[in-house]
C-alpha cells in the first residue's frame, strides 16, 4: 500500500505521532510531507501553496490512502491535484480549531475552523485522539450553523459523526521501560508544556504563590518550548521562585527530557486547552503523579482524585501524600493501539 502522510504544523507531538506510525508499518511504502510550526495563520492556509512549489511531484503519484492531519487544507489540494481525490483520505484531529483559545493578539477568523471542516466533509475516515476533541469540535460546528446566515444544516455535523472515531495518540511503549523514578527527599514539581497563552500561565503563578505562602519547601522542573515572547507572568515566575528552580528550559533530547521528569513527584497542567494531554500522559508513565484541571481531555485519562477546580484545589492535591501515586496508563500505549491502527489504514469498519 502507497500511503501519503501529510503534517502541515508538525510541531513535537504531530512529529512524534507521525514517525512512530511510520516505522510501526513498514511494511507499506511512505511519503511524508511535512511543514515548519510557525506562522500558524499562515500555515493552515498556505500549506497548498507551499507544498505545491516544492513538492509537486509527489503531490502528482497514485496512492492508495492518504493521511492528512487537520491542519492541512485537503480539500483544496484535492482540487489542485485530481489523483489525490481517488485515495482513501484519513484525517487525523490532534486539536480542532473550534474550541481552540484565542489569544489576544490574534485576529478572530473563521478560516482555521473552515480548514477543519472542509477536511471533515471530504475524508472517507475522521479519526479524532480524545472524546473532548470530537465533542468540542461537533459542538462548535453545531454553534457555527446557528451564526451562519443560510444554507446551511445539522445534517452536516451527523454526516461527519457518522465517519467518525476516537483513536487517541499512543505513549511509547519504551516510556515504561525506564528505570525507576530518581525522586529526591524535596518535593519536586515538574511543569511540560509551550510558554505560551494557552497553557494557563496565570494559574501556574496563582498554584507557586499558594505553596510559597504555605512555606512549603518545594522544587520546579520547567520544561518545554519558549518563544521570543512570553506572557508577563512567566517572568515573574522566574524572577519570584528562581530559588525553587533545578531546570528551566527546552529538553533537546528525549532521553534528556525523560530524564528530568523521573525526577518529579508530581506533574502540574495548567492549561486552558487540552485535546489529549501527552506531556501529562507521559510523565505519569515515567512516575510522575498527575495534578490536573478538571476540565479538557483530563477526566477520560484521569481519576477525579486527581483533578482540580481551583489554586487552592490544585495546591491539597501536590501536598497529598495520597496523591503521588501513579496512574496506569498502560492501555495506552503503541502495542495496546496497534491493531487499531492496522484497521485504520487498510479501511476496515471499527
Amino acid at each position: 500500500m502507497k500511503i501519503l502522510l501529510l503534517s502541515a504544523y508538525d510541531v513535537d507531538s504531530h512529529k512524534r505521532w507521525r514517525q512512530t506510525l511510520v516505522r510501526a508499518f513498514q511494511q507499506y511504502t511512505w511519503t511524508v510531507l511535512c511543514l515548519p510550526p510557525r506562522h500558524f495563520r499562515w500555515r493552515i492556509r498556505g500549506n497548498p501553496i507551499s507544498w505545491s512549489l516544492t513538492h509537486d511531484a509527489e503531490l502528482r503519484r497514485d496512492y492508495d490512502l492518504v493521511i492528512a492531519t487537520s491542519m492541512v487544507d485537503i480539500a483544496t489540494l484535492r482540487g489542485l491535484y485530481p489523483s489525490l481525490a481517488d485515495a482513501r483520505l484519513l484525517v487525523y484531529f490532534h486539536e480542532n480549531q473550534l474550541a481552540y483559545p484565542c489569544s489576544q493578539q490574534q485576529h478572530t477568523s473563521i478560516d482555521p475552523a473552515m480548514v477543519n471542516i472542509y477536511a471533515a466533509m471530504v475524508a472517507d475516515t475522521v479519526a479524532f485522539n480524545s472524546a473532548y476533541n470530537r465533542d468540542s469540535f461537533f459542538q462548535g460546528v453545531e454553534q457555527l450553523i446557528d451564526k451562519l446566515p443560510d444554507a446551511i444544516e445539522p445534517r452536516l455535523v451527523s454526516a461527519i459523526e457518522a465517519k467518525s472515531r476516537v483513536v487517541p495518540v499512543p505513549l511509547e511503549d519504551e516510556l515504561f521501560a525506564q528505570p525507576p523514578a530518581a525522586h529526591g527527599n524535596v518535593l519536586t514539581l515538574a511543569w511540560n508544556h509551550r510558554v505560551e497563552y494557552d497553557k494557563g500561565i496565570e494559574l501556574l503563578l496563582a498554584i507557586l504563590i499558594e505553596l510559597k505562602s504555605r512555606r512549603v519547601d518545594f522544587r520546579l522542573i520547567l520544561l518545554g518550548r519558549r518563544f521570543r515572547q512570553v506572557p508577563a507572568a512567566w517572568r515573574q515566575i522566574e524572577t519570584e521562585f528562581s530559588a525553587h528552580i533545578v531546570t528551566n528550559g527546552f529538553a533537546e533530547t528525549r532521553e534528556h527530557y525523560w530524564r528530568c521528569l523521573r525526577q518529579a513527584h508530581v506533574v502540574l497542567s495548567t492549561a486552558e486547552h487540552e485535546f489529549q494531554g501527552l506531556a501529562v500522559m507521559e510523565a505519569v508513565a515515567l512516575g510522575c503523579s498527575p495534578v490536573v484541571p478538571d476540565r479538557l481531555s483530563y477526566p477520560e485519562v484521569f481519576p477525579p482524585g486527581y483533578r482540580y477546580s481551583t489554586p487552592g484545589e490544585a495546591v491539597k492535591l501536590i501536598l497529598s501524600a495520597e496523591q503521588r501515586r501513579t496512574c496506569d496508563l498502560s492501555g495506552f500505549t503503541w502495542a495496546r493501539w496497534l491493531k487499531t491502527y492496522a484497521d485504520l489504514l487498510v479501511g476496515k469498519p471499527e
